[in-house]
């Protein structure tokens, strides 16, 4: 092993250090995601329904937070190195300039990010027909910190909670401290259609 890693030039450690490094953490949220839902697995599939009406609070509003349609966010990232590094490593040998061979790998990676995502907004509109009343079902419900969520309501940020036995992701506000990703919260009360009110489970001491 040391041996071959020895022998790849400066480009191909670099190319095979980007796929092999989001290649494991594509392996560590997959398999958190089958875990359950009291881990913060980033490809967790959210089931939320489009719901048009944002009005009707029979339904589930929470359409783009929730169905990967947010391009930002570490599951998109880690899918793109994913599709680049692959594309970039098997290549190597056949395309001759490095300059077409970034610019393939780019566009893979970059077609797996929309399939990935295309993907998550089908398996939402697939549910439709499962839409949940969030007023009377996220309160008391348990999940964790996405993206760090500003202390005393100054800013927002998001968690996933369990709903129905679903993962699922809403914008959040808390009113105490500064809440970290990864934290482990519950679901104290609902804002709007889209965002909860939060606070941090308390930690036993035995």
């Amino acid at each position: 092993m040391i041996e071959w890693w020895n022998s790849l030039d400066t480009m191909m450690k670099i190319l095979w250090a980007i796929t092999l490094a989001s290649s494991l953490i594509f392996v560590i949220q997959t398999v958190m995601t089958f875990l359950g839902a009291s881990h913060d697995g980033d490809f967790d599939i959210n089931t939320d329904a489009d719901a048009p009406d944002i009005a009707d609070t029979d339904g589930d509003a929470t359409v783009d937070h929730s169905t990967g349609m947010n391009l930002l966010t570490l599951r998109n990232f880690v899918n793109f190195f994913l599709g680049f590094g692959w594309t970039a490593v098997l290549l190597r040998g056949s395309v001759a300039s490095t300059g077409l061979l970034m610019v393939i790998s780019i566009i893979v990676g970059a077609v797996l990010v929309f399939l990935v995502m295309m993907l998550f907004r089908g398996l939402a509109r697939m549910q439709q027909s499962g839409n949940i009343n969030i007023f009377k079902s996220a309160i008391g419900c348990q999940g964790t910190v996405y993206l760090t969520i500003p202390a005393g309501r100054s800013g927002e940020g998001k968690v996933q909670i369990v709903i129905n036995e679903a993962v699922r992701e809403y914008d959040a506000v808390t009113d105490g401290d500064e809440l970290r990703t990864g934290t482990a919260i519950h679901v104290v009360n609902v804002v709007n259609t889209t965002t909860l009110l939060v606070e941090p489970n308390e930690v036993e001491i035995i």
